[in-house]
């Protein structure tokens, strides 16, 4: 005589068996070619919040960590709001008329009066330097302790340390903070979690919105201390559903840093997180 479990016992001595959940990695081995025929090394991690998936090309190097650069102004205008550097992101710093640029060529929208909203778009350097110094060294390791945000090391100057000093963070961990504040769930004011949200978006179309921040790091490449590295991070809210990436290449020629954002959108036009062609 076979004797069967209630379905209810069978279902909890499943759930009691089963192992501790973890969401799966999935290599695209095709998307390497796609670095290579943009004639760049580098790593995509995107998250797919639905599928509950992560996909990756190069999934050590989506594990190593690197100098954040301009990325760290997503949680550096955290900082500042709930600091106190400035009162919100409209609130302007006037400009000390000292031309800067990249690789010796000035951009325009830098060497000008800016705003947390403007230099989060324009990637203006010494504004968030600015506030960083506003906030101060002890309040700024502070936040960078709760967040968790990176290995937390601050040092290397309090307006350089996310630039060229001992600050790190990997593209695993790039995701983890962005989550974070996608959902309001990091250590700031909701405030401020939504200005950042709000100031971080570059696209904005009735398909998607696309929320996204790049980064340069001088000589801080893997393979060569020579070589820049550039990041692109960020997440789209696209048809429901929630994907986050984040992606870092080598940056051998100056030139190679405008190859970051369109490899990114197409890799991830692939997994349908954008529309074709956006």
């Amino acid at each position: 005589m076979v004797h069967r479990l209630p379905p209810w016992l069978f279902l909890a001595l499943l759930v009691l068996s089963a192992p501790g959940h973890a969401a799966a990695w999935r290599e695209h081995p095709s998307w390497q070619s796609s670095f290579a025929q943009a004639g760049v090394k580098g790593t995509l991690l995107v998250y797919d919040e639905k599928a509950d998936v992560w996909h990756v090309s190069d999934a050590a190097r989506a594990r190593q960590a690197f100098l954040p650069a301009s990325t760290f102004k997503l949680f550096n205008a955290l900082v500042a709001l709930d600091s106190g550097a400035v009162k919100d992101e409209f609130e302007v710093i006037r400009w000390d008329g000292k031309v800067r640029g990249l690789k010796d060529a000035p951009v325009v929208e830098w060497n000008r009066d800016n705003s947390l909203a403007s230099g989060m778009r324009y990637s203006t350097v010494w504004f968030y330097q600015e506030v960083a110094r506003r906030a101060g060294e002890r309040r700024m390791q502070q936040w960078i302790d709760r967040a968790g945000y990176g290995n937390r090391d601050i040092s290397g100057g309090i307006d350089t340390f996310w630039l060229r000093g001992a600050l790190r963070i990997s593209a695993e961990q790039q995701i983890d903070f962005l989550r974070r504040l996608a959902d309001d769930r990091l250590p700031f004011s909701p405030r401020a979690q939504e200005i950042v949200r709000r100031i971080s978006i570059t696209e904005s179309a009735p398909a998607y919105v696309l929320h996204a921040k790049t980064g340069w790091g001088t000589h801080a490449a893997q393979n060569s201390a020579n070589d820049d590295l550039g990041w692109y991070v960020g997440w789209v809210e696209h048809a429901g559903r929630r994907w986050f990436f984040a992606m870092n290449i080598d940056l051998p020629a100056p030139g190679d840093a405008a190859k970051r954002v369109p490899l990114a959108k197409q890799l991830l036009a692939q997994l349908g997180a954008l529309p074709q062609g956006s």
